[in-house]
């Protein structure tokens, strides 16, 4: 089966363990870089599909590999969300905007 997409870095050896095989090879910073929006999607799609804590996580993962690739400390981006929690609010009164 040929799948072309970023996996977790124990995969190759889990499949190796039950007995079956894998091509791989290791991505550059070009393709890397599209793999991770790639994975980003693909994890957000299987949270609305499935909405549990697991998936939730590996969305979390993603986003923590993407900010280590663009060498962004987590506390700056906790940062921005706290300056426009301030200017524009969070989602907790569940605002629905029907009409602009």
């Amino acid at each position: 089966m040929k799948y072309n997409k970023l996996v977790r870095d124990n995969i190759p050896e889990i499949i190796k363990q039950k007995g079956g095989q894998s091509k791989t090879h290791i991505a550059d910073d070009k393709e890397y870089w599209e793999k991770l929006k790639e994975k980003l999607l693909e994890e957000v799609r299987e949270f609305m599909e499935a909405e549990s804590k697991e998936e939730m996580a590996d969305i979390f993962e993603v986003i923590t590999a993407i900010l280590e690739y663009q060498k962004i400390d987590l506390k700056v981006i906790i940062e921005e969300q706290k300056k426009k929690n301030a200017e524009r609010g969070r989602f907790k009164k569940r605002i629905i905007l029907e009409e602009s």
